[in-house]
């Protein structure tokens, strides 16, 4: 049997992990049930462990990414996200976007790492964020770079239409399929304000020793700052942060 404490303390991972925004130590008491100063307590030894933190502003808890570095991808004794640290902080230094290494989890995208950019206008998610696949340029890069079989089976059950959340959305399934070929030609994905209006990405897949994706490096930016002449040149720069990433991975 879990022990009590235990068991109280997962189920505030659990609830910490539906608030992105961070819970105060009132706000953690009332949806949970506790006492406060079980709450209180648990909480700082969630901080002092590393998997929550204290925001500044609002004194909300939030969860740190520590949780998706124990159980994020490896290659053998070697993280995804540590290997891929020095690569991601490199490539958002050099464009002043933000830059993120997404991972495929239960067939979506999960956002595993981010930089901010620098700019004042930034394009930013959360790590732990959930996006479809198909309508960012990491999740395309990894649909992409997957084999026939798997690709089928992505499909299986999602009908001849996804969801469409912008006019550039491919919503059909032969014309996302043409992109993916598109992209293994090319070395690289892109997304044309195809999952949020106005925002553009481009993506290069990161690779085990197998030459299999477990991942994806993505530089994101408003459109006006990433017009589609400037995609080739930001991929290059995206398959670099990439190759950097493998050969740490490799050790």
């Amino acid at each position: 049997m879990p022990s009590p404490t235990g068991a109280k303390t997962l189920a505030l991972l659990d609830l910490l992990s539906r608030h992105g925004a961070g819970l105060t130590v009132a706000e953690a008491t009332r949806r949970s049930g506790f006492t406060q100063n079980l709450v209180f307590r648990l909480l700082k030894t969630l901080v002092a462990m590393g998997y929550a933190t204290q925001r500044d502003d609002s004194k909300a808890y939030v969860l740190t990414n520590r949780l998706l570095d124990l159980t994020g991808p490896r290659q053998g004794d070697r993280s995804l996200a540590l290997c891929a640290h020095e690569a991601l902080r490199r490539l958002r230094d050099e464009t002043g976007e933000t830059v993120q290494l997404l991972i495929e989890a239960d067939g979506k995208g999960l956002v595993l790492e981010q930089f901010r950019g620098s700019h004042a206008l930034q394009v930013c998610g959360e790590v732990g964020m959930r996006i479809p696949l198909y309508s960012c340029a990491p999740g395309k890069a990894i649909l992409a770079a997957w084999g026939e079989e798997k690709r089928a089976e992505w499909f299986r059950g999602r009908g001849r239409r996804l969801k469409r959340f912008t006019e550039t959305t491919l919503s059909r399934r032969e014309d996302l399929l043409a992109e993916l070929e598109s992209a293994r030609r090319l070395g690289y994905a892109v997304d044309r304000a195809e999952g949020i209006e106005g925002i553009h990405c481009v993506a290069a897949a990161v690779h085990d020793d197998y030459r299999q994706p477990i991942g994806a490096i993505t530089v994101m930016a408003p459109v006006h700052r990433m017009p589609e002449e400037a995609f080739s040149q930001l991929a290059e720069r995206c398959r670099e942060a990439a190759e950097q990433t493998e050969r740490k991975l490799r050790g």
